[in-house]
């Protein structure tokens, strides 16, 4: 009884996990579209616009009100509240990840793999999908003040589809090898040798793991080459910030290290016995 009040905890923990990181992929995805709105009114031709309503409110002494101030304020509030609201559903997000985890103490290895994996492909999906870097291209210019030149903001998989676009072959085809298809194989494999223990075919899924291992941060350095690669300074300003699907996929490169070694101990009992 105690056991299957435990898988429901552990079910409904994941399920949180699931929802809190679908709430905070939206919020991002709001308030990279805020940012995006705001943008659009620092481009020169905005900015010389929004100066003109500036100086003509001033010399009119109160009878003309630059009515673009108070929307653009509007505009900066709901940027930050998306923003705020993202990191928090974040924080929620891995501190159910945290009882997971803590769960290994009353679990046993298989139980622990199995929904180790699971929380693990929770992780890497949004990892994947959600904004993982926001890059904005800033040029101070005389009279109109900070003028953004050029805004990127995308998730690992909307900017290998971007590179794809570019024609940057070699570096599309190795973050997606090194971020996408083998974090996934590894997710399936560690879910398969948790169902199918007994199996000869799970038993040489072990060769697996200790082949892989050797590339357990290949993917940790292929994104932090990929985050340099974007914030490249092209000749002007570049400011980066990171947004919170990097979070989520540093979070799945530590459970997938801590499942693999748990699976392999796991599959080392069994053998054993």
């Amino acid at each position: 009884m105690k056991q299957i009040i435990l898988y429901v905890i552990l079910s409904a923990v994941l399920a949180g996990i699931g929802w809190f990181g679908l709430k905070a992929s939206q919020e991002a995805a709001a308030y990279e579209q805020a940012t995006a709105t705001l943008v659009k009114q620092m481009n020169p031709k905005a900015l010389a616009a929004y100066k003109a309503k500036e100086w003509a409110e001033k010399l009119s002494f109160g009878f003309y009100t630059n009515t673009k101030r108070k929307v653009l304020s509007a505009e900066r509030e709901k940027q930050k509240r998306h923003h705020k609201a993202g990191i928090c559903y974040t924080y929620y997000a891995m501190g159910l990840l945290l009882i997971v985890l803590l769960a290994y103490f009353v679990l046993s290895l298989r139980e622990f793999t199995f929904f180790g994996a699971l929380a693990a492909g929770e992780m890497l999906y949004f990892g994947l999908t959600a904004p993982i870097m926001m890059v904005t291209i800033h040029k101070e210019v005389a009279y109109l003040g900070d003028v953004v030149l050029s805004f990127e903001s995308k998730s690992v998989v909307g900017s290998i589809a971007k590179l794809f676009e570019n024609g940057d072959t070699v570096v599309a085809l190795t973050i997606l090898l090194f971020s996408v298809l083998i974090p996934a194989v590894k997710t399936f494999a560690i879910l398969f040798v948790s169902l199918f223990m007994q199996s000869r075919f799970a038993h040489g899924v072990v060769k697996f793991f200790k082949m892989i291992g050797k590339w357990s941060m290949v993917d940790v350095f292929v994104v932090a080459t990929f985050l340099v690669y974007l914030t490249v300074n092209k000749g002007d300003v570049s400011r980066a910030e990171v947004e919170v699907g990097l979070y989520f996929f540093l979070a799945y490169v530590i459970v997938s290290m801590l499942v693999s070694l748990s699976a392999d101990k796991m599959l080392h009992r069994h053998k054993n016995r």
